[in-house]
């Protein structure tokens, strides 16, 4: 298996951190799920972790957005229409702004709510703004609704990988896919 990208598959290097990056997010989910339901400490403590691990998305996709520069990007199929590859280029770079904004605006939220926070309790975080309750009601609002429309481009990536993978039967899903091969 090859580590860096080539012009007909994603490196090892860019599999691993767009796979771990996508498991975290599921955990992201889990966690945010879970934290509503729970009142006191316990909400608290799921709250950390959720914050940690939106910091550990951020580092990776600091990671991956510097790889992904540093590296050639295989092609797109030349048989996608034009709508196809607009629309392509744009889902890769709302995903790339997405995986941004959600752990920054988060971590907005922690800071003008005035709470701290950490990473996995090894460090604690800088504060980003000052405790601010509108600022704080605001941003989490704003969080919430670029948590909703990761989800809705993600689907839209996932489905569009689908296409590619059982209807239009290229390589497209399978140049990201680890221990795959392609033609």
């Amino acid at each position: 298996m090859q580590l860096r990208n080539s012009t007909v598959r994603w490196g090892s290097v860019a599999q691993f951190l767009h796979w771990l990056i996508v498991v975290l997010i599921v955990i992201q989910v889990a966690l945010a799920l879970t934290a509503e339901q729970l009142h006191g400490m316990a909400k608290l403590a799921t709250l950390a972790r959720h914050k940690s691990v939106g910091i550990t998305i951020l580092m990776l996709a600091v990671v991956r957005l510097l790889w992904r520069l540093g590296n050639t990007t295989p092609t797109l199929p030349l048989d996608l229409k034009p709508y196809e590859r607009v629309l392509a280029h744009f889902t890769h770079i709302a995903l790339y702004v997405l995986i941004f904004a959600l752990p920054l605006s988060g971590w907005i939220v922690t800071s003008a709510r005035g709470f701290p926070a950490s990473w996995f309790n090894l460090f604690q975080l800088p504060d980003l703004v000052a405790k601010n309750k509108p600022l704080y009601e605001a941003m989490k609002e704003t969080h919430e609704a670029l948590a909703w429309t990761l989800g809705a481009v993600a689907t839209l990536h996932l489905l569009a990988a689908f296409k590619h993978h059982f209807i239009l039967k290229d390589n497209v899903l399978r140049r990201m896919l680890p221990f795959t091969r392609v033609p």
